[in-house]
């Protein structure tokens, strides 16, 4: 299993997964499709699936052209979410096959947000109901991999607001946390190191982040992605799943693991770095 990192946007990440025994390839939210294909040509494989996380433009944007470009391609995405030019919807634990030795678990990772109109006035809540996180293994000696749209990021997650912990704690430290610690996160956006910059505010005295952050900027002075983690290293340096360590709670002045979710968000939200 080969996977290609597709930078595009300002900031935003594709991904392709190539069985190498068949040169069948997925593509994960090719919000550029012509730089998709010409990934694709460049790399000799055939593109068979789009692998959607969610109805965001910057993920989903590009379905319709992937569509018109590639005629027979299956656009994947989930069942609760409206997603652009959407061939086949996934339910959570449905599971798909690609190539000689590919397989793909849906994972149900939803989240929510708040649209905010003029200063700090919300609009309404909307909620990403159907956002699925993609679970991929391939043939023994291959290390599984997980691509989270926007919900785990490299040492951070995706925005909510009062309310929603629960939810996101149900998706990160549960969903998420519960993959073997090897598994390779490829998150959508390139965010680690304002992450990680953050994260040091949380635990200052944590080595692990301190190190990261470290190697996280100098990729970054090079050019090149901080991604993937893995579920290990998340555990170790992204406060949002080190919310059921007490430690961690009392730094935040919580008594459990959901309230100190929320507290370190609101913490984020207002961080200036």
């Amino acid at each position: 299993m080969q996977i290609l990192h597709i930078p595009c946007l300002e900031d935003n990440y594709s991904y392709m997964i190539i069985d190498e025994a068949t040169k069948e390839a997925a593509v994960v939210d090719p919000v550029e499709p012509h730089k998709i294909l010409r990934v694709a040509q460049e790399n000799g494989v055939d593109l068979k699936l789009v692998l959607t996380t969610h109805h965001h433009w910057d993920h989903a944007g590009g379905n319709e052209k992937m569509k018109q470009l590639v005629p027979d391609i299956k656009i994947f995405g989930g069942s609760l979410d409206n997603v652009q030019a959407c061939t086949n919807k996934l339910e959570n634990g449905d599971k798909l096959s690609l190539g000689a030795h590919i397989n793909i678990l849906s994972l149900h990772t939803p989240w929510y947000y708040w649209l905010l109109l003029f200063v700090g006035l919300p609009l309404y809540q909307y909620h990403t109901k159907g956002h699925i996180s993609y679970y991929v293994t391939g043939k023994e000696g291959d290390d599984p991999a997980v691509f989270t749209g926007d919900t785990l990021f490299i040492a951070g997650c995706g925005k909510f607001f009062e309310g929603t912990a629960e939810q996101m704690y149900q998706s990160l430290c549960t969903t998420l946390g519960s993959l073997p610690k090897p598994t390779r996160v490829y998150c959508g956006h390139e965010y680690t190191k304002k992450n990680l910059q953050f994260a040091s505010t949380v635990e200052p005295d944590n080595a692990s982040i301190s190190q990261k952050l470290a190697w996280a900027e100098q990729k970054r002075k090079t050019g090149l992605p901080t991604v993937p983690s893995t579920i290990e290293e998340e555990f170790e340096t992204n406060p949002f799943m080190r919310v059921d360590l007490p430690e961690i709670q009392e730094k935040v002045g919580c008594k459990s693991a959901v309230e100190a979710l929320r507290k370190i968000r609101q913490l984020k939200d207002e961080w200036r770095g």
